[in-house]
């Protein structure tokens, strides 16, 4: 503490590393272990468009990831940790070495917001961040984000890949659940493309305000309901980032509880951008809670992981509809018959 009983400024460390985007996953989880609230921003490369806010992936080039730790007592075992893992990881693919950045407290809230720009998505969709003005054009549909350290950014192609399967598969009236919402930007965008209802939820409770926060800056929190929770197994993991996400362990099908009486399923519309071991998992829980005809529209598949994930859908009675690749990511839309 200061004199005059004012607590002392925060130094922060930005922790970034450069990877391949199938090494995206364990890296991301192990900065998850031991960042800020296992807040993980994930920067892929892209090419900007000659106008506007089209942006293109490129494979070519590496993924960043980046998270943040308070500059303490702890800070530089942490930094040992993480570095060994990195080194584990760089055994198997390529693995940059850890870039590590001083920031200082007044500076921290605003030091990820270098790292998003406007960008256009499918053909209506437009993603802003709240601190940036931007002129739509007459068919835009916006999606004014601040993604503060939840997952979902509009930048990572999964979240893109979901965003043009919404724009194409939503239509009026649908109820739809979100698994996994990180920032809320597909709870936002399933609402603006008119569905009446979306239930919104994920184990991070920092997602969970994050959501919250950015349904209410798009206008859209009277049809969104957000909640800290998952379905089936997804109940037990933790957050979905988490190394042992996905075990074994089993429970029954959970919803948050205190939410109004026609929240639970069956649902017409199930997104999830999520991990391939958790979709794994909790295959035989979407097909529960949808309704007969309904859609599942899944990413965060590394293509490498894709062969489980529909073998589980298969196992668990989804027809598959589509798949949709962009660098190494696929994005999945079965069918309940």
């Amino acid at each position: 503490m200061e004199s005059g009983g004012q607590t002392k400024p925060v130094t922060w460390l930005e922790l970034s590393v450069a990877c391949d985007s199938e090494a995206v996953e364990p890296v991301s989880e192990l900065l998850a272990r031991y960042g800020y609230n296992g807040g993980v921003a994930i920067e892929p490369p892209i090419i900007p468009g000659e106008d506007g806010p089209e942006y293109q992936y490129d494979p070519a080039r590496p993924v960043t990831v980046r998270t943040y730790l308070a500059l303490d007592d702890s800070a530089e075992e942490t930094r040992a940790r993480i570095e060994q893992g990195l080194w584990l990881l760089g055994m198997i693919r390529p693995v940059g070495p850890l870039q590590i950045r001083q920031i200082e407290e007044e500076d921290w809230a605003n030091a990820w917001k270098q790292y998003y720009t406007i960008q256009r998505i499918g053909s209506r969709i437009v993603i802003v961040p709240s601190w940036l003005d931007y002129q739509p054009l007459p068919n835009d549909l916006l999606v004014r984000l601040d993604p503060g350290m939840a997952f979902g950014t509009g930048l990572h192609p999964t979240t893109q890949l979901c965003l043009i399967e919404l724009e194409q598969r939503i239509t009026p009236g649908m109820r739809v659940l979100d698994l996994g919402c990180g920032s809320g930007i597909l709870s936002i965008a399933a609402a603006r493309l008119g569905a009446t209802q979306v239930l919104a939820l994920d184990t991070d409770p920092i997602a969970v305000e994050a959501t919250r926060a950015n349904a209410a800056l798009n206008g859209v929190a009277d049809r969104i309901i957000v909640a800290e929770g998952s379905l089936g197994r997804g109940a037990s993991f933790g957050h979905w980032l988490r190394p042992d996400a996905g075990s074994d362990a089993e429970s029954p099908v959970f919803l948050p509880v205190l939410l109004p009486g026609d929240t639970p399923p069956p649902f017409d519309l199930i997104v999830a951008n999520i991990i391939a071991r958790v979709l794994v998992a909790v295959a035989p829980d979407f097909a529960t809670a949808l309704r007969p005809g309904g859609l599942l529209i899944s990413s965060g598949i590394i293509a490498d992981r894709e062969p489980d994930v529909v073998a589980a859908y298969a196992a668990a009675g989804l027809e598959a509809v589509s798949r949709r690749l962009e660098g190494d990511w696929v994005a999945l839309v079965h069918r309940k018959p």
